[in-house]
């Protein structure tokens, strides 16, 4: 009988390339998400560096969450001057009502509708509100490159852009009253996110085509993830106007609106089987 000791099976050579690339495959996966994945651990914990930013980033998402919205605070002067920004508020009364009632966050203030329409034009095709949503710290960060980007692109493409306002206690819904107050084709929110423990300062952009109170959000479409490590402004801007593109031509939003959405043809570590697909965005 013949035995063979040095002979390596198929097999086997697959493990040996996998365990040499296994490295490799993490270092990418961290390079592509501030998630913190495949950290290690020390006995059963994580790694004290790992539980410490575990901790800064928990104390970060509360006081992004718990922060009041002081607009000559968070914005300069000067931003302020050029946008010539207001402020005003829903039915919440305070931050601890907001946080326990948000239905109150869809609802203006009875005064603030009252300011609304007699600062704000009518029938614009955009229609742009800043709402401090789940997070200050969004707003602080993101609004004064975004904003910015929107209204030279929205011009380019001849569209009418109304007064924006600032929404102190707001929520989503809010844009069922903004569409019914000053009747715009496209209504768009830029709102704080609910805080993370990857991002505290993450804006999202949520849009709907005429709305009214009957809006859910079926109806909406959103442009997420708006931050540093997330979508830049340059490209959510991009994709805040194609998206209003597309609404006011098929004259709706939400599910109703079809996209076609190229996936891309790489994973992280490799190639992607599917290219491209038509989907729905909600």
């Amino acid at each position: 009988m013949f035995i063979a000791r040095n002979c390596v099976t198929a097999r086997e050579k697959d493990e040996a390339v996998g365990a040499a690339s296994w490295p490799e495959i993490v270092r990418r996966i961290q390079a592509r998400t501030p998630a913190r994945l495949l950290v290690g651990r020390r006995g059963a914990a994580y790694p004290t560096a790992t539980q410490l930013e575990l901790r800064e980033a928990h104390a970060a998402a509360r006081d992004a969450v718990y922060a009041e919205m002081d607009t000559r605070a968070i914005f300069s002067g000067s931003f302020l001057e050029q946008w010539k920004l207001f402020e005003v508020s829903t039915q919440a009364a305070d931050k601890q009502e907001y946080l326990l009632r948000p239905d109150l966050g869809r609802h203006f203030a009875d005064s603030a509708r009252v300011e609304i329409l007699n600062r704000c034009s009518k029938g614009n095709d955009i229609e742009i509100a800043i709402g401090d949503g789940l997070s200050v710290a969004a707003v602080a960060a993101q609004v004064p490159r975004l904003l910015p980007l929107l209204y030279p692109s929205a011009f380019k493409r001849g569209w009418t852009v109304g007064q924006t306002l600032m929404v102190r206690y707001c929520r989503v819904g809010i844009l069922n009253e903004i569409g019914e107050l000053l009747t715009p084709r496209v209504a768009v929110l830029l709102i704080g996110e609910r805080p993370g423990l990857a991002a505290a300062d993450s804006l999202s952009a949520y849009m709907a085509y005429c709305p009214d109170s009957t809006h859910t959000d079926a109806n909406r479409n959103l442009v997420s993830n708006i931050h540093s490590r997330g979508l830049s402004p340059e490209n959510a801007a991009d994709r805040i106007l194609r998206l209003a593109e597309l609404m006011i031509l098929a004259r709706t939003s939400g599910q109703q609106l079809r996209i076609d959405d190229p996936k891309p043809t790489r994973t992280i570590i490799g190639e992607a089987t599917t290219q491209s697909t038509q989907t729905k965005h909600e």
